[in-house]
């Protein structure tokens, strides 16, 4: 934010965040000049008191259907007119690192053809529970170029309204799905090994896991749907190991042992399966990953499912929330 042609906003949205609401408006106060905050629904306080840190607030209309792209995107159109180079894309549950938004900036004044810098998003209690370390894991992805990034991300402005910003109607997946169209219109999206956020999940039961897998699955349907028969066919490989370890595969058992019980060893694949992710994988924690991606893919399948046979019928379901 050191000159006009380097200015930095902020866009967070959130819904009944309480404390940390707050606690991610403060990291940002030094870093952006303009923050919005886009609420969407909050019955906890949380727009009077991200207006006492002078956030601009916008409210949602809750009458329309509700998702994470519709209030990025209400966010970035309330910035409209301005001057800001870059715009800080993050949800309200997290924290900004203090020295991020700077090197970010930087990287992107550096780099005129990227669209997207995101960096490390760490889980802030992965003591807390299995599902916490899991999110934190997945969120260690390599640096360099990147196909994707998250919903924490500094974004050069110029490009995201390029493209249309993101799909409002997407309940899930709508950051790699904008992505995808940043890298058709000839943008980058760069993860760097910097530190970004620090985030809160909260996920300590295991309903609250199997519902973001469930999302996840959906997420990848849908992506798949929409852009999976174009050159990089987007998800179309999760979705097809989605569908084949969590539908197909247990269908496929069960219909065998109507003619032999022993079709019932066909489910040692497995354990087979999750033994083979083990070894491939590093570090104390990788049983647990391999354990839970097995049955990630049972959740995950479930929502594939769910997203063609609405489809099918003609209908979009709502958000699906895990907190």
């Amino acid at each position: 934010m050191t000159s006009d042609g380097q200015k930095v906003d902020a866009v967070v949205i959130g819904r009944n965040e309480g404390q940390r609401l707050l606690d991610c408006l403060g990291s940002m106060r030094d870093a952006a000049r303009r923050i919005v905050y886009v609420d969407s629904g909050s019955t906890d306080g949380s727009v009077a008191a991200a207006r006492a840190l002078g956030a601009e607030v916008v409210e949602l209309d809750m009458s329309l259907p509700f998702t994470a792209a519709r209030a990025r995107n209400a966010g970035l159109a309330a910035l409209d007119g301005d001057a800001a180079t870059f715009v800080q894309l993050v949800d309200g549950d997290c924290t900004i690192d203090a020295d991020w938004i700077a090197t970010a900036r930087d990287f992107l004044t550096a780099h005129p053809r990227a669209a997207v810098a995101c960096g490390r998003r760490r889980e802030r209690h992965p003591e807390a529970s299995v599902y916490n370390r899991l999110c934190d894991r997945e969120w260690n992805t390599p640096p360099g170029e990147a196909l994707a990034c998250g919903g924490d991300a500094l974004v050069r402005r110029a490009a995201v309204t390029e493209i249309g910003g993101f799909r409002d109607d997407l309940i899930a997946g709508e950051e790699p799905e904008m992505c995808l169209r940043l890298r058709r219109a000839g943008w980058t999206i760069w993860r760097l090994d910097a530190e970004m956020t620090l985030h809160d999940a909260q996920i300590l039961r295991f309903g609250q896991w199997w519902r973001r897998s469930r999302r996840a699955g959906h997420a990848f349907a849908e992506g798949a749907f929409l852009h999976g028969r174009a050159p990089e066919r987007h998800w179309l490989r999760e979705t097809r190991r989605a569908l084949l370890w969590g539908a197909v595969l247990p269908l496929a058992i069960l219909g065998l042992l109507a003619v032999s019980p022993w079709a019932a060893l066909l489910v040692l694949i497995y354990p087979a399966q999750m033994l083979r992710l083990a070894l491939r994988g590093h570090g104390a924690g990788r049983w647990e990953t391999a354990l839970f991606s097995m049955l990630g893919k049972f959740a995950e399948a479930q929502g594939a499912l769910e997203f063609h046979l609405r489809r099918l019928r003609g209908r979009r379901r709502g958000i699906m929330e895990y907190k």
